[in-house]
């Protein structure tokens, strides 16, 4: 039976004997509660995956023996960083759960004027952890074999001032500019800003259209923030990267 994808934090090699990891034991054998000669996929997000078969497992203590490396890829030619004011909660990991289904190569978290979530020290160290595993599952869930870089949060002044970027949009829903009307090779690097629960304001999205970032729309009605990162995501996919 085939139990599906994996990732785990260490190097793999055709061959080798592999235990996994406490997550990855936990869910293959009490989860899915897999059986020897239950096959499954390992990545590393160094590239390309590994099938492998389950020849042990115990109570918490799961082992594979890994197959010949697959140099297979489903990377959006199309790298987009996601620079995201922090939603509460379950919307945060929802963004960024679709952001990586979407094929986002990056994730900036922001901290702008409107912005209700506060993070400092461990609780910060906490909340980056999370998304970062969210992100794997992610990538579990989608067949991506490199996992994309949940950056540790930065206010929103500070990271437009310093930011260098060869395409840059900045929702706004005060502009008429659409994607539909834009320009952008399929091989390039783009950054979206999308603001937090109330959106970004006026003096936030001049500082970015200050730096370069064109002013963009997604039409006459307003969306809620998880709404619009998946709406402009799946938007510039469709107009610039790999679905159609």
């Amino acid at each position: 039976m085939y139990l599906g994808r994996l990732f785990q934090d260490s190097p793999l090699t055709t061959g080798q004997s592999l235990s996994l990891d406490e997550r990855g034991s936990h869910y293959i054998g009490t989860v899915l509660r897999g059986r020897v000669g239950d096959t499954l996929t390992l990545f590393n997000g160094l590239g390309g995956d590994y099938p492998t078969t389950l020849t042990l497992i115990a109570k918490k203590h799961c082992v594979v023996e890994i197959g010949e490396w697959h140099n297979q890829e489903i990377e959006s030619p199309l790298k987009i960083t996601l620079a995201q004011g922090i939603a509460r909660g379950e919307r945060m990991d929802v963004i960024v759960q679709k952001a990586v289904e979407l094929g986002v190569f990056d994730v900036m978290p922001l901290l702008t004027e409107r912005c209700n979530v506060r993070l400092s020290g461990e609780r910060e160290e906490k909340r980056l952890l999370h998304w970062q595993q969210v992100a794997i599952s992610a990538c579990e869930q989608s067949g991506r074999n490199q996992v994309p870089m949940i950056h540790a949060p930065e206010p929103y002044s500070s990271w437009v001032s310093s930011c260098h970027n060869e395409y840059g949009f900045v929702l706004s829903p005060h502009v008429q500019n659409h994607l539909s009307e834009m320009k952008v090779p399929s091989s390039s690097r783009v950054c979206v800003v999308i603001g937090p629960e109330g959106g970004l304001t006026e003096e936030e999205v001049l500082q970015a259209v200050n730096k370069g970032f064109k002013p963009l729309s997604l039409g006459p009605r307003i969306l809620r923030t998880e709404t619009a990162t998946l709406a402009a995501l799946t938007a510039m996919q469709l107009y610039f990267g790999d679905l159609g």
